[in-house]
């Protein structure tokens, strides 16, 4: 595993009953280690969209018990609403975090599709980046005909027969799983009330239909106004400006304008500044002109002098784990300040490509093992958490044993992750004491050092975390993980004393020759 965060939103087919929507966000919430992030009911298309986060077989757990919750609580043969659906759950998408690649993602659905499939008994379509035929990348696809029209033909249309389950229809129905890039869900209100004017506009701006590429558009009546409901895919080829624009240039066409838009959920920031950036004709528009962000950066000195002040308090969190990814984290930040040091000079042209890749791997890895500062603790905490709840009946001791066990797995993840991205530290290290600035090798040294001792640090928490867990196997597998990293630390260890020697004449530990 190389990173410890992932984003879920599934999408519930119930947004009138407050009861069944709080019982579903209860069962997510109760998972140590998720993280609720928004929760967007809507009555008209009768729909629940929840976002949460955290270590991935946290969320999975978390997404499972939402999945059998409103199983059992939203009844298809009685709901309806104008958005479309085929599952109680309609639709559960994994959204990679902080450097989680999207192959784990795919991983993460399909384990959870056989999950659903097999315990619960509910039939799983794979979607996005997950699905396992390419007519099954599309979600309108696969709701094609809906709940009703796939009851029908589920048991006798090859071509509806899901990747998991059984080829027949319950009253949950079907749901849809998968692994994608984040997505804007983004709604506009036109000042008319005639659908077909928002239908006509959905047309022109889809993808589909020959509009905007990366936009999914329906047009529908919500209380009793014609919206233009929309997805948009990937907002850095199609931005957000321009399908606002769109918009308003079809509605116009029909003497209609724009009443007001909504988000459902959540909306990368970048977007925002993007529309910001449109709108007002920024064009030498930097991020860093944004107050707030100003002021994060200049306070980001204070807030290390708060972490060190708290690390050595009595408090158990921040701990070693935390201290492993701040020591990486410096580890990166030299690795790109020698590269930095290394591009524009002359005498470093043939490498100058090169060091501008390292800058990007290696700020990426300084920003990862940021957060894994944080991650570190909070994976802690969930586990003295998890210790604290109560255990006086058999229940109870089983929901606590449960709880442990789930919350120390991710306790070790989060180091495990740690020292993946520590030995990346290490490697790119080596490359730029190697054929970076001569002036600066003391400083890749440095990076290297601080790596290593990132990857011992977190080494070690992984080991004490793996030998108080139940799935032995698991433990196994981070064992060997482990053993595998520190194989490639000392290749690399190998690489960066003979980059020393050769070019400045001493070895890592700084003895000459």
């Amino acid at each position: 595993m190389n990173q410890a965060l992932v984003e879920c939103i599934p999408n519930f087919s119930d947004g009138r009953r407050q009861d069944v929507i709080d019982a579903i966000s209860r069962e997510i919430s109760s998972v140590p280690g998720v993280h609720v992030l928004d929760r967007h009911s809507d009555a008209d298309h009768n729909r629940t969209v929840i976002s949460f986060a955290g270590a991935p077989e946290a969320v999975s757990q978390a997404a499972f018990a939402a999945i059998a919750r409103a199983a059992k609580l939203i009844d298809l043969d009685h709901q309806r609403g104008v958005h479309p659906r085929i599952g109680a759950t309609d639709v559960v998408p994994f959204v990679p975090l902080a450097g989680y690649e999207m192959a784990n993602c795919v991983e993460l659905a399909r384990s959870l599709g056989r999950r659903v499939a097999d315990e619960l008994a509910i039939p799983v379509y794979l979607y996005e980046a997950a699905a396992t035929r390419p007519d099954r990348v599309n979600l309108e696809n696969l709701r094609r005909g809906e709940y009703e029209g796939l009851k029908e033909s589920i048991a006798g249309d090859p071509a509806r027969a899901p990747d998991f389950g059984p080829k027949r229809l319950g009253k949950a129905g079907a749901t849809v799983i998968g692994a994608r890039a984040p997505l804007i869900a983004y709604n506009v209100y036109l000042a008319s009330g005639d659908v077909e004017i928002a239908k006509k506009v959905a047309t022109a701006v889809r993808q589909s239909s020959g509009g905007l590429r990366y936009v999914k558009a329906l047009g529908m009546l919500v209380e009793g106004r014609a919206q233009v409901s929309m997805n948009l895919t990937d907002f850095t080829h199609t931005p957000l400006a321009r399908v606002v624009e769109l918009v308003r240039r079809e509605a116009a066409r029909y003497g209609v304008a724009v009443k007001h838009a909504e988000l459902v959920g959540l909306i990368p920031q970048s977007a925002l500044f993007d529309a910001a950036q449109w709108y007002l004709q920024l064009d030498d528009f930097k991020h860093d002109q944004v107050l707030e962000t100003r002021l994060f950066a200049a306070f980001s000195a204070d807030q290390d002098v708060a972490f060190l002040d708290r690390l050595a308090s009595g408090s158990p969190t921040p701990g070693g784990g935390s201290a492993a990814a701040y020591a990486g984290a410096m580890a990166a930040g030299l690795v790109a300040m020698v590269a930095r040091l290394t591009q524009g000079k002359k005498k470093y042209a043939a490498v100058e490509l090169r060091m501008n890749a390292i800058v990007e791997q290696a700020e990426h890895l300084r920003r990862e093992l940021q957060a894994g500062v944080t991650a570190d603790s909070r994976a802690f905490e969930d586990v003295l958490g998890a210790m604290r709840l109560p255990k006086e009946t058999d229940q109870e001791k089983a929901k606590r044993s449960q709880a442990i066990e789930q919350s120390s797995q991710h306790a070790a993840a989060v180091p495990l992750a740690t020292a993946s991205h520590a030995v990346e530290a290490l490697e790119l290290a080596a490359e730029v004491a190697a054929n970076g600035n001569l002036n600066a090798a003391s400083d890749a040294a440095s990076a290297g050092a601080l790596a290593r001792a990132a990857l011992t640090a977190a080494a070690m928490n992984v080991r004490v975390n793996a030998a108080s867990i139940q799935d032995r196997a698991a433990a196994a597998s981070w064992a060997a993980e482990l053993s595998r990293l520190e194989a490639r630390a000392m290749e690399a260890e190998k690489r960066l004393q003979g980059a020393l020697l050769e070019r400045v004449g001493i070895d890592s530990q700084g003895a000459g020759v």
